[in-house]
């Protein structure tokens, strides 16, 4: 009947905690009352107050727009209205040095909890409970707002699983599964703490400079106002605004497998802040994102490594009696996950975050999972591209010519009813961005290997998971 959702709570979090790959569902939040929050609304509700944009250009590069390469403002979203639709400079406030038609901006990875910490009535405006996370509101929940053009580099989060809801205007996900990764270069340069990014700009790959991405599978999805999407665990996803305005919400869904990513993470921030602190000054590499706000002591990084081990084995002695609970409060469903950045500082410490997976069997095969999966018009897989349009913009790097390929959207949607101008290093050739002339090939020979290049192999996902399972091994015995 009307008002009835096609999955029940317990259905949906069924879906959520074993789907391994994308998808996206359908007809699940048309009474959450988050569904007004476009920008105008926003606007009225913040009255005036200022939050920090990011602002990149919207020429495409073979060197992906980090945060270390963007510039940054802080304003109202009255201003950024006036900005975005072009309005006088006099209205735009700090955006009036930035051409609209040029520029995009993006206010990202904005805690409701923070930004509306004076008005707490409206987390309840998001309701993760429908998903079965009861008590999971917008207080865990985090905000975007965008013009055309934003986007987020192609990346992978260290924790958890992560739900996507699409409020305003629409955006072009580009997903790639975990066993894409060594296609996808991965980087630790820009350091953050719980994510990992690819090297490649993947709206316009170097294909002379990062051969192997040829063999990556991309799952390309348009997410419109009213569906939210999956990102299973550890899936690469570059994402980008299609239109004028976008808003979007996220919550990250904490998993046990956490716990171990945790103790990855901890050992290489303490590999990266001793190796690249080491550096001279004056080589001018910023090196760390702007969502950090320091480079950890020594002393600091090496408690938080043995804060992670301990909770690591805490979570394996106790998983067992946890699971055969048969409830368990909220507050513990809820925990941390949330915060992705900031993981440390944001009331997450080791020992108190994990979600419980009991009530799921996870023994099954992944064929019988999938047939297990209800997909239909309400739950929607996010397919990969067809090899004839597999390479997202390969021919625009060998001839300067085409666009994105989009995905069949009338075969995928249309039955829904539906960081600062500064240095980075560029690629595997390291080269510095601020060096390379247009004409200039980013793959230019160098005559020695740089920090970096090491750190690149040193603090490889492939290569820190084996040090953390043999720390963990020593731990243990």
């Amino acid at each position: 009947g009307e008002g009835v959702k096609p999955f029940t709570p317990e259905k949906a979090k069924e879906i959520v905690m074993s789907l391994q790959q994308p998808a996206v569902f359908c007809n699940m939040v048309g009474d959450w009352p988050a569904l007004h929050w476009n920008v105008k609304y926003l606007s009225e509700v913040l009255d005036g107050k200022t939050i920090q944009f990011r602002l990149g250009l919207k020429t495409m590069d073979l060197v992906p727009q980090f945060e270390t390469r963007c510039s940054y403002v802080e304003a109202t979203l009255e201003e950024f209205l006036a900005w975005s639709c072009g309005q006088p400079s006099c209205l735009s406030g700090p955006f009036s040095g930035y051409d609209s038609s040029k520029y995009w901006a993006y206010a990202d990875y904005k805690y409701i909890a923070r930004i509306f910490e004076d008005k707490p009535e409206i987390f309840q405006d998001i309701r993760w409970s429908d998903f079965g996370f009861p008590g999971r509101s917008g207080k865990e929940s985090t905000l975007w707002i965008g013009s055309e053009g934003a986007n987020t580099p192609c990346h992978l989060d260290s924790y958890g699983c992560n739900l996507v809801l699409q409020v305003e205007g629409r955006k072009r996900w580009h997903l790639f599964p975990p066993g894409d990764t060594s296609f996808l270069y991965p980087t630790r340069i820009p350091y953050e703490e719980s994510s990992i990014f690819s090297k490649v700009s993947i709206a316009k790959p170097d294909l002379k400079c990062f051969p192997k991405f040829r063999n990556s599978t991309a799952h390309v999805i348009t997410l419109s106002p009213g569906q939210v999407l999956l990102v299973p665990r550890h899936w690469w996803h570059y994402v980008e605004s299609i239109d004028p305005i976008t808003v979007s919400i996220n919550s990250w869904i904490e998993l046990d497998a956490d716990h171990e990513a945790r103790v990855e993470e901890a050992i290489t921030r303490m590999v990266v802040c001793a190796i690249k602190s080491a550096e001279n000054p004056s080589d001018g590499d910023l090196w760390l994102n702007p969502t950090e706000a320091e480079a950890t002591s020594h002393e600091i990084n090496l408690q938080y490594l043995n804060q992670a081990v301990s909770a690591y084995f805490k979570c394996q002695k106790t998983s067992v009696s946890e699971q055969a609970h048969s409830s368990s409060t909220a507050a513990e469903q809820r925990t941390g996950a949330s915060c992705k950045r900031k993981k440390r500082e944001v009331g997450c410490e080791p020992g108190g975050c994990r979600l419980l997976t009991h009530g799921f069997d996870f023994s099954t095969s992944k064929a019988e999972e999938l047939q297990k999966i209800p997909f239909g018009p309400h739950l929607i897989q996010v397919l990969p591209q067809s090899q004839e349009t597999g390479l997202m913009g390969a021919a625009a790097v060998e001839s300067d010519g085409g666009d994105l390929p989009r995905e069949n959207e009338g075969e995928h949607l249309g039955k829904l009813h539906c960081r600062r101008k500064q240095l980075v290093m560029s690629n595997d050739c390291e080269m510095p961005a601020h060096q390379m002339d247009s004409d200039s090939s980013p793959c230019t020979p160098q005559t020695a290997l740089s920090t970096n290049d090491f750190l690149d192999c040193l603090v490889n996902p492939h290569v820190i998971n084996l040090v953390a399972r043999l720390l963990l091994e020593r731990t243990g015995v």
